[in-house]
């Protein structure tokens, strides 16, 4: 099995579990940022990963998946964020990869929580919209990803591995 892990990382929390990911890998594997992949064709399995900007994912990440996701890839997500894992709102965020990704065979979905940058933050404290003033104020992403939830990618890159060898 070939495998590719492809990224696109704005703060490096996506990165940590890019690397994260293919540590674990136990196959021909590369990595790389999602913007020098032109094609995935070649690879088995491909792990493409994205942060979520705006409560879901941005235009040039729609378009990303939408080149990468066709049919008769088998692909699987990870996604980072800076909300906690039990926010209410996670899995709408979230529906927006799976649906630029539809046409691929999605093998699997990771997601977990990244350290929010602190010039968001700043600019979300003081932003007119409450509820963005609220998530600001209750952040609580000081470190992350932490070992935990790498150790938690690792596992997912093992566990889609041979569920894509099945």
């Amino acid at each position: 099995m070939k495998a590719l892990v492809a990224y696109m990382s704005k703060t490096g929390n996506t990165k940590k579990v890019a690397e994260a990911i293919f540590e674990a890998l136990d196959c021909e594997k590369e990595i790389m940022p999602v913007e020098q992949v032109a094609d995935i064709s070649g690879y088995d399995l491909s792990f493409l990963g994205f942060p979520v900007q705006r409560f879901g994912p941005d235009p040039k990440t729609v378009r990303l998946l939408q080149q990468h996701c066709q049919p008769g890839r088998d692909v699987a997500l990870f996604i980072t964020h800076a909300a906690p894992e039990d926010e209410a709102q996670l899995p709408e965020w979230l529906a927006g990869f799976r649906t630029a990704a539809a046409r691929a065979n999605i093998v699997g979905i990771f997601e977990c929580q990244g350290q929010l940058s602190k010039g968001t933050k700043r600019i979300m404290s003081i932003l007119p919209m409450r509820g963005l003033r609220q998530m600001a104020k209750r952040d609580n992403s000081q470190g992350q990803p932490d070992a935990t939830r790498l150790a938690r990618a690792r596992a997912f890159a093992r566990e889609t591995v041979a569920k894509a060898r099945v």
